[in-house]
Parts: C-alpha cells; sequence; structure tokens
C-alpha cells in the first residue's frame, strides 16, 4: 500500500493529549517531524508511541523505524511502538503492511468517534481526580479519601468512579477544539460486568459536552467495541501497532 497516510478522525486530539500529558512527566515531550509524531515520555513507559505520517507503506514505515530508534534511544527509552493508521474497520481484516524493519507487529486498536447526542447523564458517583489515581483505579480498588487533587493541565481531566468510598474504575479525557478524546478506560478486576464502564462514559461525555465538545474519539479493544456502539461511537480506522524489539 502507498500513498499518503490517513488522518484518522481524533489523531490530532491524541497528539493534544499526549501533549498534555507531557506536562506532568519529567523530561517527556512529542516530538513531530514530516515522517512521525512521537512522544518521548523517559519517566512513563507505555506512553512510548509514535504515529506515522507520510506514505503508508513498508519502506516509509522501515525509514521511520530507524529515524525512531534512533530518537528513543537518545532519550533513555528502550522499549517503544509504531502506529500505522488504517482507514480499515475490522479489527480482524488483514494487514496493508506485512513487515516492517526492526520492529515486531503487536496489537490492533479500533479508532472509534460519535457525535454527542442531547440528554447525556451525568453520574454522581464519578468524581475529578488525578491522572496517576484514574490510572491506580483501573489496576485496583482504593480508597476515595486517598484521591488527589487533578493537575489543572488545561484541556486535560482525569476521572474516577467511586462505589462504597472506594474508586473501582478510572479514565481520562482531553478536550481539542470541538473534540473530546477519551483514554485508558477501565475497571479494576473484580468490579468488571457492573456498569461502572458505562457509568464513567456516560458522565465524561456529559462533561465534555457541557465545555462544548460536539464529537468523541476513542481507541477501542474487541472487549470494548460493544460498550462503545452501544453508547453511539461507530468505527472509523484503526491503528496496526509496531513494537520495538
Amino acid at each position: 500500500m502507498s500513498g499518503t497516510t490517513p488522518f484518522l478522525p481524533g489523531q490530532e486530539t491524541l497528539l493534544a493529549s499526549w501533549s498534555a500529558l507531557a506536562q506532568i512527566s519529567p523530561g517527556a515531550r512529542v516530538i513531530r517531524s514530516a515522517a512521525t509524531a512521537a512522544a518521548v515520555f523517559p519517566s512513563w513507559a507505555p506512553l512510548n508511541n509514535a504515529i506515522l505520517l507520510n506514505a503508508h507503506d513498508a519502506a516509509a514505515a522501515t525509514a521511520a523505524a530507524s529515524q525512531l530508534t534512533s530518537l528513543y534511544s537518545d532519550a533513555g527509552v528502550d522499549a517503544w511502538a509504531l502506529w500505522m493508521p488504517s482507514r480499515v474497520t475490522d479489527v480482524d481484516a488483514p494487514d496493508g503492511v506485512r513487515e516492517v524493519g526492526g520492529l515486531k507487529r503487536d496489537t490492533t486498536t479500533l479508532v472509534m468517534q460519535a457525535t454527542l447526542p442531547p440528554g447525556l447523564r451525568h453520574h454522581d458517583g464519578v468524581v475529578r481526580t488525578s491522572i496517576a489515581a484514574a490510572t491506580h483505579a483501573t489496576d485496583e480498588p482504593f480508597p476515595a479519601a486517598d484521591l488527589a487533587e487533578p493537575e489543572g493541565v488545561p484541556g486535560l481531566a482525569a476521572w474516577v468512579l467511586v462505589h462504597d468510598d472506594a474508586a473501582v474504575a478510572g479514565a481520562w479525557s482531553v478536550l481539542h477544539e470541538r473534540d473530546c478524546g477519551i483514554y485508558a478506560v477501565g475497571v479494576s478486576p473484580g468490579w468488571r460486568r457492573r456498569g461502572f464502564a458505562r457509568s464513567l462514559m456516560e458522565h465524561v461525555l456529559a462533561d465534555a459536552q457541557r465545555r462544548g465538545a460536539r464529537t468523541a474519539t476513542l481507541q477501542s479493544t474487541r472487549r470494548g467495541q460493544p460498550l462503545y456502539e452501544s453508547l453511539g461511537f461507530e468505527p472509523a480506522g484503526r491503528y496496526e501497532e509496531w513494537i520495538s524489539q
């Protein structure tokens, strides 16, 4: 496959989220070139990701991977991922590019987009907190009394759902222009399949609409797709992710 790589819905919002998160992580930055946009987070391993921006073919991806290897090495980052945007909306469809020199094929995430409808619900149990607390709540519940204050970065918001005085689900969001990007949605093991993820999502979407958002975008695994579709999200493309070896 050749030609120009598609800019997927929410891609600029995703890059804005990386820039916002870089403000709270030591040494972090987003480096953009003609070929890629790279999130460099020396102190936050999961965020070391780059998006291919130019021609969507094996040669372009291999050349970008070579440049990124040097960039991340200079920053002291050993593990990172290259995301290749695609307009394919089936998570199980074959890849357009089968090999990228120096990288190993990893997961695929589905890009989904929704137009925000009227009547979105707020939930009293959902509260703002810090990114660290929201991340913690997706791994294990912890006392709501221990929730930290939000970081105060413009456009960035972190959320937890509190049940029985414990934070049991978390997510964060970024408002970029009229789009709200929603990321890292998760529920603590043992608390899943109880509607908490839906309540959390409804509240985040309602808050985004109140602040002027007209659309919302996110990346979904296969497991999360039915929930997001029930909330009005539709597949718009995918990221085919390759990781450093």
